[in-house]
């Protein structure tokens, strides 16, 4: 059974996301976009449709925090012979996707299993695996391929990647996965080391942007990660949640996608930012608008894809049981083709606020967004 909703940690790198798990189980990932099929689907089925477990055997006590003014979140286990932090972040997407965990010993020493269950097409898939010269795994299905990385031994066992370890004070290991299309190029990598300080670094430049310095400033800011983790780098466009089929009420049918852009939910977050401080994502945000907005008046629409597509026609994955038993488990989203009045409001709206709050005119020419960690880290 999945873990409570309140108990998943979000990490992301500004074009998917991943939801942690207080347990050390990445249950959520959809790769390569917000809306891309999940390779782990566990929070809306079994282990069997994909996750990454990476915790201690034993019984241990666990605490949780992400690193200040960052979206890199750690989780302290104690246990009765030591103590070990898990390292989860998604350094944002230069080229390629990648999850890297970073495992330290603190006190004593810890035995730490690993279980790595990749399944594409939303917990459907079982890949192909091999091991390259260089001693890193690849996991390829139709267009998909996963590179894992690893400084720990590795091996295969009934369809999942296994480890068994012991992390003593003082030493650290690393896991890394990597995404890329099974056709295209290998990416050179750099050490997890590296890329922890590259993503502290990005994430920091960009709080520092921020206007708010009265109460409850901390709890702002992370309010504002979040939302900034929820907008689509290479087009502005903001989903409403990384998430699909998580239930109104547990075990009723009320199960919906929002890995959508809703012009609705995108003008209050708009607002959010401008308030906040950061120009840049309203900038953002008016060039996707502008965009999806094109055609005749009566075809604008209360959701959008990430870079604008209209057509997200709605069906169901009957081979995932739904989170606690909660059915269907929905893609796509029939809400697009609703008649909702309010939505010549809020574009509007949108379109006001930029202008006044922010002094951004409207430009119909093409400006795209930033997208790369290097032009996140001069935001602001």
């Amino acid at each position: 059974m999945p873990s409570a909703i309140e108990d998943y940690g979000l990490i992301g790198d500004c074009e998917t996301a991943a939801l942690v798990s207080r347990d050390g189980s990445i249950d959520w990932l959809c790769l390569p976009r917000f809306d891309s099929p999940a390779c782990f689907a566990a929070l809306l089925g079994s282990p069997e449709n994909g996750r990454w477990l990476l915790a201690p055997r034993a019984r241990a006590t666990v605490t949780r925090r992400y690193r200040p003014h960052t979206l890199v979140l750690e989780t302290k286990f104690k246990t009765a012979h030591g103590e070990v932090t898990v390292i989860d972040f998604m350094p944002v997407r230069e080229t390629t996707p990648r999850i890297i965990r970073i495992i330290r010993g603190d006190r004593g020493a810890v035995q730490m299993p690993m279980e790595l269950v990749l399944r594409f097409d939303y917990g459907l898939t079982v890949p192909w695996v091999t091991r390259n010269s260089n001693g890193s795994l690849l996991a390829i299905a139709g267009p998909h391929r996963v590179t894992l990385r690893t400084s720990v031994p590795v091996r295969g066992q009934d369809l999942r990647t296994v480890a068994e370890f012991s992390i003593k004070a003082g030493q650290t290991e690393f896991v890394e996965l990597e995404y890329a299309n099974s056709f295209g190029r290998v990416y050179r990598t750099a050490t997890p080391k590296s890329w922890l300080t590259k993503t502290e670094k990005v994430w920091r430049k960009w709080c520092s942007a921020g206007r708010y310095r009265g109460p409850y400033a901390d709890a702002l800011e992370r309010s504002l990660i979040t939302l900034k983790a929820l907008v689509f780098g290479p087009t502005g466009g903001m989903v409403a949640a990384p998430t699909t089929s998580l239930p109104e009420r547990i075990g009723g049918p009320l199960n919906w996608d929002y890995r959508y852009c809703w012009l609705r939910d995108a003008t209050f977050t708009l607002l959010g930012f401008l308030h906040a401080g950061y120009r840049e994502e309203a900038r953002c945000w008016k060039n996707w608008l502008v965009h999806v907005s094109a055609g005749y008046p009566d075809q604008l629409q209360v959701l959008y894809g990430v870079a604008g597509e209209r057509l997200l026609q709605e069906s169901e994955v009957d081979w995932l049981r739904g989170f606690r038993r909660s059915r269907p488990v929905r893609i796509g989203n029939a809400a697009s083709q609703q008649l909702q009045l309010d939505i010549y409001g809020e574009l509007a709206d949108s379109l006001f606020q930029n202008k006044t709050r922010a002094g951004l005119n409207l430009d119909l020419q093409f400006c795209p967004a930033r997208a790369s960690a290097e032009n996140l880290a001069r935001t602001g």
